[in-house]
């Protein structure tokens, strides 16, 4: 069985990109361990566009769980869903949020990458169409059962009777960034693909609102999760996405904000990350000793610093080093 042990959170600094930004206080769930209630809330982010907040955290029991920010949009003629959560529970109790806030049925369900905490609530929206990339279906095909025995494992009862329920629909986006502009009701999208975060990164900006749901490609005050990275094409995708100029910006992880400081925050990151860990593989260092060299007080202050930083040495280290031996041979 592979262990998955990306998408942790920790602890969010109290003055991060939200107060930077000046942005509203985030609607944070209020859960109730004993009934497993999420306690979702949704928050609206311009007319028509909410955003459903999960914790800042680390999964775990006290949480159910959610710590991904979900995003739903009334278009006149139907809801379109922007991810569904890490359990069939989660999605339940989306979908119940859904129809308590808004009028118009859920149409859509759009996923944006291949990681659990975007599909795992699809159980909830079984009737309806489910858009993905070709590139996020094949990973879901390959990688859902370790996403079920290992959330399983780390939140317990949250996820009785979770079982994967693909997307079914292939999500035609030109590759490298190229817009396509996406028509449901009367709202349309700017829809682009790019790679890094994962093989297929998807941004859905909605044109009326201003309002971009990016997905995993920017963590805001959080450390970055690396099991399908790729450093440099996420820079490249990140210098991409800062040229578009978003108003408010909506990262899977960590706070809405706005502008680009969630894309600079992520970016130093990187460059800090890919610079440290090649002077440390062409010094020779080992794991363990990569673990006790120094880090940033910026990043070490970031929420999950703690359980990500060691994920990203045992995600994105083995590459440095390889790269150090092909050079010597």
């Amino acid at each position: 069985m592979r262990v998955f042990t990306s998408l942790a959170l920790g602890s969010v600094l109290a003055l991060g990109v939200v107060a930077a930004a000046g942005a509203a206080t985030p609607a944070e769930p209020i859960v109730d361990v004993g009934r497993l209630d999420y306690g979702l809330k949704a928050r609206a982010l311009a007319p028509g566009v909410w955003v459903v907040e999960g914790a800042n955290a680390d999964f775990t029991v006290q949480n159910g769980c959610n710590i991904i920010n979900i995003g739903f949009i009334a278009t006149g003629k139907g809801v379109v869903v922007i991810n569904t959560g890490v359990s069939k529970r989660q999605g339940e109790q989306l979908r119940a949020l859904i129809a308590r806030t808004t009028p118009e049925p859920v149409i859509k369900v759009v996923q944006l990458n291949l990681h659990p905490d975007y599909f795992l609530g699809h159980q909830a929206f079984a009737d309806v169409p489910r858009l993905a990339t070709p590139v996020t279906r094949a990973g879901v095909a390959r990688e859902a059962s370790a996403y079920e025995d290992n959330l399983y494992r780390l939140c317990g009862d949250w996820m009785k009777d979770t079982k994967t329920l693909a997307p079914t629909v292939d999500w035609e986006i030109p590759s490298g960034g190229q817009a396509r502009s996406w028509k449901v009701g009367q709202r349309e999208f700017e829809l682009r693909e790019w790679t890094g975060h994962t093989d297929s990164d998807v941004v859905l900006i909605d044109k009326q609102s201003g309002v971009a749901f990016v997905g995993g490609l920017v963590f805001a005050t959080r450390i970055p999760t690396t099991p399908h990275a790729k450093v440099g094409p996420w820079l490249e995708s990140l210098k991409a996405l800062e040229a578009l100029g978003l108003r408010t910006v909506v990262p899977s992880h960590g706070p809405v904000h706005q502008g680009a400081e969630g894309i600079a925050q992520t970016r130093r990151y990187l460059q800090w990350l890919d610079g440290h860990f090649k002077k440390a593989a062409e010094q020779g260092l080992e794991m363990n000793e990569l673990l006790r060299t120094p880090v940033p007080e910026e990043f070490k202050g970031w929420a999950a610093f703690s359980t990500e930083y060691t994920r990203n040495v045992a995600h994105l280290y083995p590459v440095y080093e390889r790269e150090v031996l092909k050079r010597g041979r």
